[in-house]
């Protein structure tokens, strides 16, 4: 006795209903929670790579500071006008204003002040004067006072907070931002020091200009709004933090939790935090003195308020934009699954009959609306037609053919995944052997660079000031030695797969060539060959000067190699961009009688030369790439028989 259809039609409305409602009203909430999820994650972390970003500018620019007023200050020690003057007290008055110094003085080492600007200077005898020093110190209200009444004025604050707990209820001291420079005195060769600096307490153009720098105009989302602070110890002692009332929030202290992060361990600040009443998205960095004891902090952080608006005004949107479309869509899919029911209903029921026994059962359906309606009629057909024997036949054929085809293709993959790798193992084998070779290298190389290094120093030491006339020269001896050690080194990187580029490189292509020169100017004038530089672009590239300069020598020797009877070697350096980036493109041709191009297609794989027996390892092109792909650039070369070429485009800085 046949089941009855009802309970079938009834099991089929429910899979129905759940295929239909199931994406609408289970999978897509769980979609849109996850996707929401890992947008707020990625969000906080944009914005914490952000502040990290801007802590690193806000330091490069205090740096900055500290570096401009020494060299400006060496600048006036160095100057005609300085050595000649007959009233050193005027001519340190009139550049301490120019140069927008708190202080300006000249005294010798033992700290007995010659002349200074504001006049009456009684300064201590500052720190390691035997020594030209840019750095941050703390002087104390003494300190201040005897460089001028108007600095320790202008140093105090009120402390916040209960004045029982143990601290002055005012802060006396200040930080300076002070620069020594070695100095003579005018008009004789007595050794002195010029001392300048700038108090930074109350110093609101300094910080200003770093927040300027940092937050330009319209780089916020509209609501949103950068900070930034010096801390002497854990209180501001410059910002652009206010208060109600639009005061500058001068005197307020950092949480303790940052102190402890800051001060306390010396680390760096990278999270939340309270400032004020208000969090903020922050970043502190310890800041040291001239003996490295941590001092106070530096701090950028922007307004978190706005961003948390967006990310709740977005989640409910699209909690909004969710039950719409639910609202829509499920009263649809239950009207659609309703004339879906039916013809399935008769479906179900005509298969009951035929595997009953009754091959007569047919559907009853005569026009096909939709899919499930000509479904209907094809099992009508079929059930008439008993599936035709020559039909089944060709779809066997069919479907034998189909699986053929499959373990072809898969038998194709396979024999392309073994000859890769074949090739990686030979790669891995020849890079196994240099790694070997590197190591002896490296033993043999160092151990001779150490002696002349040494010798050097020796040298020095012995020539003393004799040596002023040489320490060009000397000096680059020391950097080929170094060049040395670091092509040692790359050697050894070349045979290891894990090694990463550099974190910050930086390098100018025209002074790389430049600096070229000199090292193969013994090559080119032995074997008549001449070298023409074409310089069109200034732009930096992202890679290190030693290792530019490493590619640069290696492909001029591999040049001069090439023309054994003389010629012209030619280098190109022009902007060129490459799918939207901005780069630089170094285009190295020689007239030598060019490469077999059996050699050509593997010249950048270890161990492959086109010099024979008699000439290199191999090694050298394999570095220069391994050097330019770090970097997200790349080397091709072409020959024929009037040259070779080789090009480098580097991505720019």
């Amino acid at each position: 006795m046949p089941e009855p259809a009802r309970p079938l039609s009834r099991s089929v409305r429910h899979k129905l209903l759940a295929i239909a409602l199931l994406p609408v009203l289970v999978i897509l909430p769980v979609f849109l929670g996850a996707t929401m999820h890992q947008w707020s994650l990625k969000l906080d972390r944009l914005l914490l790579v952000k502040v990290n970003s801007d802590l690193t500018v806000a330091q490069q620019y205090l740096g900055r500071i500290l570096e401009t007023t020494g060299e400006r200050i060496e600048m006036l020690a160095r100057s005609e006008e300085f050595a000649r003057t007959a009233d050193p007290a005027a001519l340190l008055d009139s550049h301490r204003h120019r140069l927008g110094l708190d202080y300006l003085y000249l005294a010798r080492p033992d700290g007995r002040v010659v002349a200074s600007s504001p006049q009456g200077i009684r300064p201590a005898p500052p720190r390691d004067a035997a020594s030209a020093r840019n750095t941050l110190e703390v002087f104390d209200r003494d300190q201040l006072r005897a460089l001028s009444p108007a600095l320790a004025a202008r140093a105090e604050m009120e402390r916040p907070g209960n004045p029982a707990a143990g601290r002055a209820p005012v802060e006396t001291r200040g930080m300076v931002a002070q620069s020594l420079v070695l100095a003579r005195l005018p008009g004789s060769e007595a050794e002195a020091v010029l001392v300048g600096g700038i108090l930074l307490n109350r110093n609101l153009s300094v910080i200003d200009s770093i927040n300027a720098l940092i937050y330009r105009p319209e780089s916020l989302p509209e609501g949103s709004h950068g900070t930034t602070s010096l801390f002497l110890g854990d209180m501001r002692i410059a910002t652009n933090v206010t208060v109600p009332g639009g005061v500058r929030a001068l005197g307020t202290r950092a949480s303790a939790a940052v102190r402890e992060r800051v001060i306390g361990q010396g680390q760096v600040w990278l999270d939340r935090a309270q400032v004020l009443d208000d969090w903020y998205v922050s970043a502190y960095a310890p800041l040291a003195d001239g003996a490295g004891r941590t001092i106070g902090m530096i701090y950028v952080g922007i307004l978190e308020r706005p961003f948390a608006e967006a990310r709740r005004r977005t989640v409910g949107w699209v909690l909004v934009g969710f039950l719409c479309v639910a609202l829509v869509t499920v009263p649809l899919f239950l009207r659609w699954a309703r004339g879906i029911f039916r013809p399935l209903e008769r479906i179900g029921a005509t298969f009951e009959r035929v595997r009953s026994g009754d091959l007569a059962a047919r559907t009853g359906i005569s026009r096909g609306d939709d899919e499930i309606a000509e479904l209907a009629l094809a099992l009508d057909g079929v059930l008439a037609q008993l599936q035709d024997h020559d039909r089944r036949m060709r779809a066997w054929n069919d479907e034998l053919n189909r699986r053929v085809d499959e373990r072809t293709a898969a038998l194709r993959r396979a024999a392309q995944q073994l000859e890769t790798a074949t090739y990686q193992l030979v790669q891995s084998e020849k890079l196994a052997a240099l790694g070997e070779i590197s190591a002896g290298i490296a033993h043999e190389v160092n151990n001779p660079l150490a002696v002349i290094q040494g010798n050097l120093d020796v040298l020095r030491e012995v020539l003393g000031k004799a040596a002023a006339p040489a320490e060009t020269e000397l000096r680059l001896i020391d950097e080929q030695v170094q060049r040395i050690s670091r092509i040692v080194a790359q050697l050894l990187d070349f045979a290891r797969t894990d090694q990463t580029a550099e974190e910050h490189p930086l390098s100018d292509p025209g002074r790389a060539v430049a600096d070229c020169v000199p090292l193969v100017a013994h090559m080119l004038a032995r074997s008549s060959v001449s070298l023409r530089r074409d310089i069109r672009s200034d732009r930096p590239v992202r890679i290190s000067r030693i290792a530019l300069q490493q590619v640069l020598v290696n492909l001029i020797v591999n040049a001069v190699h090439a023309m054994p009877r003389g010629g012209e070697i030619r280098i190109l350096v022009q902007d060129q961009d490459r799918d939207g980036a901005a780069g630089v493109m170094l285009q190295v041709s020689d007239q030598g009688e060019g490469i077999p191009p059996e050699v050509l297609k593997r010249l950048f794989e270890p161990f492959v030369t086109s010099r024979g027996r008699s000439g290199g390892t191999g090694l050298g092109l394999s570095i220069c790439r391994r050097l330019v792909e770090r970097q997200g650039g790349s080397i091709a070369a072409s020959s024929d028989a009037d040259g070779s070429t080789f090009r480098i485009w580097l991505p720019a800085a």
